[in-house]
């Protein structure tokens, strides 16, 4: 007996506990998704940013400095910083009106889409209606319908409604075009609440109306703040529907931007800081409601 303990204490640890020693590929496997894996992601997401950092840099500088030399000597030289960039952005009236016209147009896009959209898939959720699911299949369908097919057919209607060239024409595509994924999105996110809890309101003398606004509207944050972002992004960023349906007067950042390029050189000072600022505020939109995003994007991963 004593033997036998003797050699059980001079075991290794997994044979004593029954477990298989671990292979040699187990081992390297365990040691890459520690400090290397990290390592990894780290030169990743530096290089992902290094065009970001690379045109706020080239928004410092003049248009002289940006011909002579890259951005990146920048960090050696910083008296080359200056902000006569912004100054002369800010005095360009087409780009502050264009910057404007960009809050016009996304800001109603993203409202109508999430108020209309959250309606929708609250209806498709737990409302009974003839021919509920046949209409889900049919906005389901509409997912993989490309912009390109219907600028032409909707550029002809808006044409005989008399709003083709108008904010309101763009926003209205916008929405259109972003419904179909946002009643598919909060639809499946709206399915997932407990019938109880449904029940219960209704019990309590919850109309349907109320049991949205006080029920499913708080459940469903997480979904909303995610598809609010999506929209938001979608619609900033934007440059084709508005290039076809909004007017030299009601055009948006990106396309005032497009029409700015003429020789690089000549504009830089334009186009640096106007890209930089069109890309700061959509980043900050998400860097508000990131929490938000990645809570309502793994709703329902995991049961």
């Amino acid at each position: 007996m004593t033997a036998q303990t003797e050699v059980l204490d001079g075991a290794p640890a997994a044979e004593r506990s029954g477990l298989a020693k671990p292979s040699v590929a187990s081992r390297i496997a365990g040691a890459a998704g520690g400090g290397f894996l990290r390592i990894f992601l780290i030169m990743v997401g530096l290089l992902w940013l290094a065009p970001t950092v690379g045109l706020l840099l080239a928004s410092l500088r003049t248009p002289e400095d940006t011909a002579d030399s890259g951005w990146w000597n920048l960090i050696g030289e910083p008296s080359q910083i200056t902000f006569d960039s912004y100054s002369k952005l800010l005095d360009n009236s087409q780009i502050t009106d264009s910057l404007w016209n960009t809050l016009i147009i996304t800001v109603p896009a993203t409202l109508l889409v999430v108020v209309v959209g959250s309606l929708a898939g609250y209806a498709f959720a737990w409302m009974d209606f003839p021919g509920r699911d046949w209409w889900f299949l049919g906005v389901v369908g509409l997912l993989v319908v490309p912009v390109q097919v219907a600028l032409l057919p909707i550029a002809r209607l808006f044409g005989d409604l008399g709003i083709f060239g108008s904010v309101f024409g763009v926003v209205l595509f916008h929405t259109g075009f972003g419904l179909p994924f946002a009643v598919f999105l909060l639809r499946n996110f709206f399915a997932e609440i407990p019938r109880e809890l449904l029940e219960a309101a209704r019990l309590d003398g919850a109309g349907e109306l109320r049991l949205f606004f006080r029920v499913v509207m708080p459940l469903g944050g997480p979904a909303i703040a995610s598809l609010g972002i999506f929209q938001f992004l979608w619609v900033w960023n934007d440059m084709l529907v508005s290039l076809i349906f909004a007017d030299p007067g009601n055009q948006p950042v990106t396309v005032a931007l497009q029409t700015q390029v003429r020789q690089f050189g000549n504009n830089i000072d334009v186009l640096a800081p106007g890209a930089f600022i069109s890309m700061v505020i959509p980043l900050a939109v998400f860097f508000a409601f990131q929490r938000q995003f990645v809570t309502g994007v793994m709703a329902g991963a995991v049961k």
